[in-house]
């Protein structure tokens, strides 16, 4: 089979994250953008200067890259927008890639921005109308937690998950948590089953401990071509395969509410980037709910399909386990502004530099990181790899 063109072609240079947590109400969705912006260009060595691709999503701003070009006082030939849900940053990145084989771009620059608890704090209303029609809106759902609780309670019917599995996952994550400064939930100590178990319930089967957290946050990444990122400060990241894919809208015409379209966007990136699951040394998944993991886990080829229950358990996807998977603390105990897909970039990309300070792993070569988006709606994959996997 002959190698991909755009394997190893991209390479991502730069990676950062806004002000997280609780920024307080004085902040914005597009200061914390342009924040994380500098802050991903200067661990680049570039500046906005020589930033001409633009890839963004900033909550509140219909038209985001206008409003992002204008603050960080850039001017983009290249312009991408498109919103899929959280998973949408990986999709910029496998765009920002095909932009810069293409000649349409030199230096790409993905951005995110978000600020839920900054925008409760001053009382501001959900932006937007109801989309219509929508057949869903009659039975009241409390989305984006009913879709996935459907999709939780399916996965317990058909395969005897348990409520106990699932809390396997938050107290990974926050395991992964205590060693991060920048998380949520750095320093709260470890959680136990029984604190997952006995939470509140949100939307059966899943209590507050299976929900993401609510954080402000921003993220951003640099992309260059391989050949440049070479002669810039820090190890290029290499894009070795991406695949993306979407499956539906409302939750009510998923396909099988057991199954997500990560099967068919891990194929692509596993087929682009030349390897398989076996190969992959960290995974970086999004994580809104507990089953995200769990699913996951099945979709992307790490077990059989109804395996991710007994998958996770014992601590095997904990630190000290046998496969380390957010790392940082995912959505569930690091940071959720509401689209979580950048930060699985910006944590593959340190895990790969080496610069994940204690929680750090060990000889990382290659990282799988996933999104999704709405509610199990878009799924995109990307493999990312050091130079040796070139």
């Amino acid at each position: 089979m002959s190698r991909h063109l755009l394997r190893g072609s991209a390479a991502i240079v730069g990676v950062a994250e806004s002000d997280l947590g609780d920024v307080g109400p004085q902040r914005h969705s597009i200061e914390l953008a342009a924040q994380a912006a500098i802050r991903a260009l200067a661990d680049a060595g570039l500046t906005t200067q020589d930033v001409d691709g633009l890839f963004g999503c900033v909550t509140g701003r219909f038209m985001t890259n206008l409003d992002l070009a204008e603050y960080l006082g850039i001017r983009p030939r290249y312009s991408d927008s498109g919103n899929i849900g959280g998973s949408s940053f990986l999709s910029y990145l496998l765009h920002a890639a095909a932009a810069l084989e293409a000649g349409l771009c030199d230096t790409a620059l993905i951005v995110y921005g978000s600020t839920p608890r900054a925008d409760a704090h001053r009382k501001q209303p959900l932006s937007g109308m109801a989309e219509r029609p929508n057949y869903e809106a009659p039975y009241k759902p409390r989305h984006p937690v009913s879709g996935y609780s459907l999709a939780t309670a399916r996965h317990m019917y058909e395969y005897g998950t348990t409520r106990e599995q699932l809390a396997e996952v938050a107290i990974a994550a926050r395991a992964w948590a205590q060693l991060n400064p920048v998380a949520f939930s750095y320093g709260k100590g470890p959680l136990t089953a029984s604190e997952v178990l006995e939470s509140k319930m949100v939307c059966s089967p899943l209590s507050v401990r299976d929900c993401c957290l609510v954080t402000d946050g921003g993220g951003a990444v640099v992309v260059t071509r391989a050949e440049r990122a070479r002669d810039l400060p820090k190890p290029p990241v290499y894009l070795l395969g991406a695949g993306e894919a979407i499956s539906h809208r409302s939750i009510s015409q998923m396909p099988d509410l057991t199954t997500t379209c990560a099967v068919e966007s891990s194929s692509r990136a596993y087929a682009m980037a030349g390897v398989g699951p076996a190969d992959i040394d960290i995974l970086q998944l999004y994580d809104a709910f507990t089953i995200n993991t769990i699913m996951f886990l099945e979709d992307l080829g790490f077990c059989p399909k109804g395996e991710g229950g007994a998958f996770v358990s014992e601590g095997r996807i904990a630190p000290g386990g046998t496969l380390p998977v957010n790392t940082n603390g995912g959505g569930l105990s690091y940071c959720h502004p509401g689209m979580y897909g950048i930060f699985t970039l910006i944590e593959s990309a340190r895990q790969l530099r080496g610069e994940a300070g204690a929680r750090q792993q060990d000889g990382v070569e290659l990282a799988l990181a996933h999104g999704n988006g709405g509610q199990f709606s878009s799924q995109v994959t990307a493999i990312l790899g050091t130079g040796a996997t070139l």
